[in-house]
């Protein structure tokens, strides 16, 4: 389903989600005592219960957070100042406040425990910023990612994220007025100008919006990018490895074989980040934990989570990232299958990091 235009998710999508959090809440001793009966029903301990538990305070955590944004841009002006650094770091502070409100509740209700091993990147690279390179693997791994930057190594990060997260009216506002950049299916296909046709400005490539999101960084921004394009299922990775053959790289394509966890990484946007950003260390992220959620019926069967989710950090400092286009991609499937190898390890749930 195509995203909607921006009025329309400003003036139905976001009043409709704060009008449906009002109408849960007012009825929420209904969805309860349903719920609570349907328990016995289900395997797990009290998982509809559980479940409506999460999905009723998303909705609620939604809501405020837009009910807070809108008092935001009220105070800057009604959107006049929106954009200034003084509502810039608000917003920040605004996104580090629900995260943590968010991922409390999470510990809570699902027993999800998330732990963060390896390098430390303010200890690594104190007062540089950095660019974060993380595997993409089930569903939340991305808030959880942002949440660490955020609330444990107060960096401010930009991302570059699917457009189809714009759903999400909170995290449609919110990363909106922040400087990250919203990546659309069209973007990764050049715009063809028929014969009848008049050519206007040229679209940038995605290579060129992630290079000009990550110029002029500063000491604590953290640049978040997701190599592989989207959440790995075994489908996007085989089509990968087909895209890699059909384009004669059979070297690369062999290398994307030999890993079984991950995607092929796609190093345009990554090249393209490090040029703009030549002295930002780098920051390598893979996690597991949610390595098994690939579809809505694994979601449910995986909830409640009561789950230990390890992110590993490795960081890699300026001077050691190479110059040369072909050594960085080198470079890059070489840190993929790093990361493949341990997700091996520790898919299985070992603790060794």
């Amino acid at each position: 389903m195509p995203l909607p235009p921006r009025w329309v998710r400003r003036v139905v999508l976001a009043p409709g989600t704060v009008l449906l959090a009002l109408l849960v809440v007012t009825t929420l001793p209904v969805w309860l005592i349903v719920a609570a009966a349907a328990s016995p029903l289900v395997p797990g301990y009290l998982r509809p219960l559980r479940v409506l538990w999460v999905g009723i305070v998303y909705l609620v955590w939604d809501a405020t957070a837009l009910v807070a944004m809108f008092g935001l841009w009220v105070g800057s002006g009604f959107g006049w100042h929106k954009r200034s650094p003084g509502f810039q770091r608000a917003h920040y502070v605004l996104a580090g406040w629900f995260l943590t409100a968010l991922f409390w509740q999470a510990r809570w209700t699902l027993r999800l425990r998330i732990d963060v091993v390896g390098t430390d990147p303010d200890t690594a690279l104190p007062g540089r910023p950095e660019l974060v390179l993380c595997r993409h693997a089930g569903p939340g791994d991305s808030f959880i990612l942002i949440h660490a930057l955020v609330n444990w190594f107060k960096r401010e990060p930009r991302i570059v994220l699917k457009d189809t997260l714009q759903w999400d009216p909170a995290v449609d506002v919110l990363l909106n007025r922040l400087p990250n950049r919203f990546i659309a299916p069209h973007h990764r296909r050049p715009t063809r100008v028929g014969p009848t046709e008049r050519a206007g400005p040229p679209r940038e490539s995605l290579a060129e919006q992630i290079g000009h999101l990550a110029r002029n960084l500063d000491e604590n921004d953290a640049f978040v990018i997701f190599p592989e394009g989207g959440n790995f299922t075994p489908k996007r990775r085989r089509r990968a490895i087909d895209l890699l053959r059909a384009r004669g790289l059979t070297d690369m394509a062999e290398r994307a074989e030999a890993m079984r966890h991950v995607v092929a990484p796609q190093p345009g946007g990554v090249i393209a980040a490090l040029d703009a950003a030549p002295d930002a260390g780098v920051i390598f992220v893979a996690h597991t934990g949610l390595d098994r959620m690939l579809t809505g019926a694994d979601v449910w069967r995986e909830l409640p989570m009561d789950k230990r989710i390890v992110m590993r950090f490795w960081s890699v400092p300026p001077e050691e990232v190479p110059k040369d286009h072909q050594e960085r991609i080198d470079w890059l499937y070489d840190w993929w299958a790093r990361i493949d190898a341990w997700v091996d390890t520790h898919r299985g749930g070992t603790d060794r990091a």
